[in-house]
């Protein structure tokens, strides 16, 4: 596939969820509302729009049988565009009051290359560069500070770096069995080589006859999105990525 433009980079919230199940492999797409607002407002006739193609990183969508297509940009790029991961974490209890971006001033003011601080992830409570900060001597380890919210996350921090594959559009109720599975919401790896002793049938072939995948994704979508976020059916970017190993850029 032929990029439109020079590969770019943007930021995309995760919760803790869905941190755990890319870093698991289970999560390899996500699907977002934003920008397609217009489409889905009841107002607007969500059912009588269409998308035509995804080119580039942008959605011709069309309204019935209408000769004109409108435009939207992704705001998650296209194939071949990357996405850095911002998900919930904590520096050291000492540095609470700085943020984000005067923890990277102090860092350059003090001669660092490159802005660093403690870091701890609430998906795994994994840690990174887990040190004091300050002159010695210090007593005991360092105490983990505030909770801070994923869109707080500054790029320095980030651990987990996705590489887009393909963005298509949908409604959100078209969810796929497969798509679900690839959402991460549901562990399939619980189910594998397990039969249902009254049917007979696989816990595969249950799980599809009961949409086990899809129900599981309704309710993390309303978790995120509110009571009835699944009924309003909207339109939805579809996602597609795979996680570059650790240790790229940053």
């Amino acid at each position: 596939m032929e990029r439109g433009a020079a590969m770019k980079e943007r930021p995309i919230p995760f919760n803790g969820a869905m941190v755990r199940a890319v870093l698991a492999g289970t999560k390899t797409l996500t699907r977002r509302a934003k920008a397609l607002e217009y489409f889905s407002r009841p107002e607007n006739d969500p059912g009588g729009w269409w998308c035509a193609r995804v080119s580039a990183g942008v959605a011709y969508m069309v309204y019935k049988q209408s000769p004109h297509e409108r435009a939207v940009q992704c705001p998650y790029g296209e194939a071949g565009d990357r996405l850095w991961v911002r998900e919930p974490w904590r520096s050291t209890a000492d540095l609470d009051k700085r943020s984000g971006s005067e923890i990277a001033e102090l860092c350059l003011d003090a001669g660092y290359s490159a802005p660093w601080a403690p870091i701890q992830y609430e998906a795994d409570g994994a840690r990174r560069d887990w040190k004091h900060t300050g002159t010695p001597p210090h007593d005991g380890p360092p105490q983990p500070g505030r909770y801070r919210h994923a869109r707080f996350m500054p790029r320095w921090a980030s651990r987990t770096i996705l590489e887009v594959t393909r963005v298509r559009v949908e409604r959100l109720q078209a969810i796929s069995y497969m798509d679900a599975l690839a959402e991460g919401a549901f562990d399939a790896a619980a189910f594998v080589g397990q039969e249902c002793t009254d049917t007979g049938e696989s816990a595969d072939e249950l799980a599809r006859r009961l949409q086990w995948p899809q129900r599981a994704f309704r309710a993390l979508w309303e978790q995120i999105n509110g009571a009835g976020a699944w009924d309003a059916n909207p339109w939805v970017w579809v996602v597609e990525f795979r996680r570059l190993p650790p240790g790229g850029p940053r």
